[in-house]
């Protein structure tokens, strides 16, 4: 087996074991972009209500909140586009808009375009986003940029690679900031073979340039951080703050073309350093799993954003309808709002049913 030929994001089905390995070995790196049979969405006649999901298909979905308006984007894997909205439970209604194209493209990042996120530091939008020359071992962030005051006005220009110096295999970078810093969390390799997906921070200069060695907060040591493996899995993490300031990172575990692909929680100790290992707690168990029940199978690759009045936390992520449905395009976008527990943590409860009627963000 090549080392592309374990890309981690592969889509397949899976009937046995024996199957799956041999699956892995004839789709390797296609999964972002690979297609599948989507999931029919019914007409909601109820303006107050929407149903999930958003969309028929949305892998690595992402979204924010700006202006009055909602911008999400999600893996297309051939380019870079934006969705515009007031109301992000009307999602469907929206156009997507292309900001960078690669077509015809023989660039480094052209090929295998997963995960853009969208953000706004210091009055500019960044897209950040993994890509490769079309071998999953050259998969690296890389990083846009915009300086209009709306994302789909103005011109976006290629600020280059995001990296540390070591260089090293990466993909689902985000950026926060805590205590006037700005930081960079992304999945990487410790090496250069696909042995293990760890969670690496660093800190950032500005928001294109990582000014420090990256430090390992997390790798897949527990059971539920290993379904599918080889390579073990922690993947797209995910920086939020709670109502009592405590500061945390979810993230994926478990390899995404199985149906257990689910989230965990890192917590930064009270007044601890985000750059010091020791000083982030891993949760032994995960904090968003599978709902067959709600046709809710490896629920995973989250954000999150604010109701439009303000009051209400809400996560996005993707999942399958069906068991078996791996790493393809058929992850569909979906969202709920969650509460906050007694001691300061996140509670996402289970994945709402699909078709299930929800109270939309409050201010829509």
């Amino acid at each position: 087996m090549t080392l592309s030929q374990i890309s981690y994001k592969r889509s397949i089905v899976r009937f046995s074991n024996a199957l799956l390995i041999s699956c892995f070995m004839l789709v390797s790196n296609c999964s972002k972009s690979s297609g599948g049979a989507s999931v029919s969405i019914p007409p909601v006649t109820d303006s107050t209500v929407f149903t999930n999901p958003l969309l028929p298909s949305g892998p690595d979905p992402w979204v924010v909140y700006d202006g009055g308006n909602y911008y999400y984007t999600h893996t297309f894997g051939d380019r870079l586009a934006i969705y515009k909205t007031r109301s992000i439970s009307e999602l469907r209604k929206a156009t997507p808009v292309t900001i960078w194209p690669s077509s015809g493209s023989t660039n480094t990042y052209s090929k295998n375009i997963w995960a853009p996120e969208l953000h706004r530091v210091n009055g500019n939008w960044y897209m950040y986003f993994a890509a490769d020359d079309g071998d999953n071992r050259n998969h690296r962030m890389f990083v846009l940029e915009n300086t209009s005051p709306d994302p789909l006005a103005g011109t976006w220009t290629f600020k280059g690679k995001i990296t540390d110096a070591s260089d090293k295999w990466a993909i689902d970078g985000s950026v926060f900031q805590l205590n006037n810093q700005l930081y960079f969390i992304w999945s990487g390799w410790e090496g250069d073979t696909d042995v293990s997906q760890n969670i690496y921070i660093a800190k950032m200069s500005d928001p294109v340039t990582i000014s420090s060695e990256r430090v390992l907060i997390s790798a897949p040591t527990y059971g539920w951080e290993k379904n599918g493996a080889p390579p073990a899995v922690n993947e797209g993490p995910e920086f939020i703050k709670g109502p009592t300031g405590k500061a945390f990172i979810t993230f994926s575990a478990s390899g995404c073309w199985t149906d257990d692909y689910a989230l965990g929680l890192l917590t930064l100790i009270d007044g601890g350093d985000p750059m010091k290992a020791s000083d982030w707690q891993k949760t032994a168990t995960p904090i968003f799993t599978k709902s067959t029940t709600g046709s809710a199978y490896g629920p995973g690759h989250n954000g999150f954003f604010k109701s439009p009045d303000g009051t209400e936390d809400w996560i996005i992520y993707h999942a399958n309808t069906s068991a078996g449905q791996g790493c393809g395009n058929v992850r569909s976008p979906r969202i709920q709002s969650f509460t906050w527990n007694t001691d300061g943590t996140p509670n996402f409860g289970l994945p709402v049913p699909i078709n299930m009627k929800i109270k939309k963000p409050k201010g829509e």
